[in-house]
């Protein structure tokens, strides 16, 4: 077993995710099984009760687990499929500890941070590092999992695990495991500052640490001078520096890795020649390069803008929303066009804002009005809540691309009753407690006296219902009955309503294996206009794209009938060839 600790120096937030999953791509392309562990040194034994607006977005896996975002760059890079113990938290170590002491574990013997709690941290890593995370089933063969200490080293909270990836690192031998420094390399006036990223790998190696290669954050490329200041004062060799520049997208780091050489480094030093990879898997990992090339290099050869306005309630933290702006840059890659996203606070959308900050309103509902597609994500509160129904009016009535998730559906749906079919007081429990004309409704099942870990999470089935094969939505699909999405709610349609909406013309095409929770929502004489009640962002990659996603980007981009041809019943797009169009591929030539 092979480990990659990916940490982080002189700031946070230097883009330690980003390098560790590209990492993770690359050696995937040689035909390697490559998992992921993120590290978090706070006291939450998940990300589920965080403040998008301080953490970002809570990001949903399969089992249910409530994880970092960086769990979600991990999946949409890697093509695998994680679980909640690939996400370590200083409350779980704590918590799993503590529970061994209670039961007796430890024999009576005093339970300190070394060695018990550093133990723990090691058997946890060498646990999850070798299960299965892929549809092949085989154990990561060569487990390379990334390890992404929050913050910077030299944090207090992040000790424990410093120490204990110091131990791994002399206990499983050179060979086997390999570090990643990521630094910030500051541009003041015209010269890049070398100072800042040898003191981060002084404190680094101060915590008994020895990085073996040096990613450089800064604005425009490394000047080769300051590479080989770096790699002499840091002590390792020139190849062992890498300069990561800010490039157009994101999904264009792995090949700016590439270029430098950056694989064949990290297959040196951890010895990758020494593991016995089959053909089938490392043809994979070459078609899988070339399809990732393809779109991320397209990008720059695209000039179709398409404008989609995304309402919603955590606005200032982009990140709070990033799995959603992740999904649609996948679709406006598959449907080459260029994606302009453009955020609206959905408070600034409603009547009694005018008075209070009018340049915002009107702005907000500028926005709104000339987008060719309006998204309204999740999100919990009622707070803007009247903005979003205002929207969905809008995108109903004007014939706009809408696309709504968990909330938004509740509110598209919230709007439909009280427009549609006269329930003018129409609302959600969650909102007002005792609304008299309850459209959505609290779920039964779920504890009303716990937060943490009790919504209906993870991975579920969505039946589509018979007599809805005119749906757009459900085309895409082409003959499956069923689709599974990620979940995170509380709240659902009421049920007792769905007979009247239906009714009126709001069609319900998919519902759960039981038929009384409804999941799609869909209007029938409109270009596109669905909602959902699972987040099918969490499972958009970009070989394989969210087809919620893809069919809304499409309809807005005037494009759904191409793309529904090009992807129909494809469960897994990524055997089409998606490649640029002929005049980028010849440039990118």
């Amino acid at each position: 077993m092979k480990y990659v600790l990916v940490s982080g120096g002189v700031i946070s937030g230097v883009g330690k995710g980003i390098i560790a999953s590209s990492c993770g791509l690359l050696l995937k392309t040689a035909g390697l099984s490559v998992s992921s562990i993120k590290i978090d040194p706070y006291l939450n034994p998940d990300a589920g009760l965080m403040n998008p607006l301080e953490h970002g977005e809570c990001f949903v896996l399969d089992d249910g687990g409530e994880a970092d975002l960086d769990l979600g760059n991990y999946e949409r890079y890697l093509g695998v499929t994680l679980g909640r113990d690939n996400n370590i938290t200083t409350g779980k170590i704590y918590q799993h500890v503590i529970e061994k002491e209670r039961r007796g574990d430890y024999l009576g013997k005093t339970v300190q941070i070394v060695p018990h709690l550093t133990n723990e941290i090691q058997a946890w890593v060498e646990r999850v590092a070798r299960v299965p995370i892929d549809e092949s089933g085989r154990e990561p063969d060569v487990c390379i999992s990334m390890f992404d200490l929050g913050g910077t080293v030299g944090d207090i909270e992040s000790a424990p695990f410093v120490e204990a990836m110091s131990q791994l690192q002399r206990r499983v031998g050179k060979a086997n495991f390999l570090q990643i420094h990521v630094s910030y390399v500051p541009l003041i006036g015209s010269e890049q500052k070398t100072k800042p990223t040898q003191r981060a790998i002084s404190d680094v190696r101060s915590g008994g640490l020895r990085p073996d290669l040096i990613a450089c954050r800064c604005e425009t490329p490394l000047d080769e001078g300051t590479i080989r200041k770096i790699a002499n004062t840091c002590q390792v060799e020139r190849d062992q520096v890498v300069g990561v520049h800010n490039v157009s997208t994101t999904y264009q780091v792995p090949i700016l890795l590439e270029t430098q050489g950056f694989l064949n480094t990290v297959k040196e030093l951890l010895e990758i020649n020494t593991v016995h990879i089959e053909s089938k898997y490392k043809e994979q990992g070459k078609i899988m390069w070339q399809k990732w090339h393809g779109l991320a290099m397209s990008q720059d050869h695209v000039f179709d803008t398409v404008s989609i306005v995304l309402v919603g309630k955590y606005t200032s933290l982009h990140d709070s929303y990033l799995s959603v702006t992740k999904a649609l840059e996948h679709a406006s890659m598959h449907c080459q066009k260029k994606l302009n996203l453009v955020w609206v606070e959905s408070s600034h959308l409603e009547e009694e804002h005018q008075s209070v900050n009018p340049s915002e309103y009107y702005k907000a509902w500028h926005s709104v009005s000339t987008a060719d597609g309006i998204l309204i994500p999740g999100g919990f509160g009622q707070r803007g809540t009247e903005g979003m129904i205002k929207c969905a009016e809008w995108a109903r009535t004007k014939n706009v691309p809408f696309l709504g998730i968990c909330l938004g559906l509740q509110v598209a749906v919230i709007e439909y009753a009280r427009n549609i079919c006269n329930m003018t007081k129409a609302d959600s429990t969650e909102f007002i407690e005792d609304c008299e004309q309850p459209a959505i409704v609290y779920m039964p099942e779920i504890d009303k006296t716990k937060m943490g870990g009790t919504m209906r999470l993870g991975k579920r089935p969505t039946m589509f219902q018979e007599g809805t094969e005119w749906s757009k939505f459900r085309k895409l699909y082409g003959d499956k009955k069923e689709i599974w999405e990620r979940h995170r709610h509380r709240y659902e349609v009421n049920p007792d309503m769905v007979e009247q909406l239906e009714g009126a013309g709001l069609s319900f095409i998919g519902k759960d294996e039981s038929g009384k929770r409804m999941e799609v929502i869909e209007i029938k004489d409109h270009r596109w206009y669905v909602g959902v009640q699972f987040h099918p962002e969490y499972l958009s990659r970009v070989i394989t794209p969210s087809k919620s996603f893809l069919g809304f980007f499409a309809a807005a981009a005037g494009c759904l009938e191409e793309i529904t041809e090009a992807f129909q019943g494809a469960h897994d797009l990524s055997h089409l060839e998606v490649r640029p169009k002929a005049e980028a591929a010849t440039a990118t030539a």
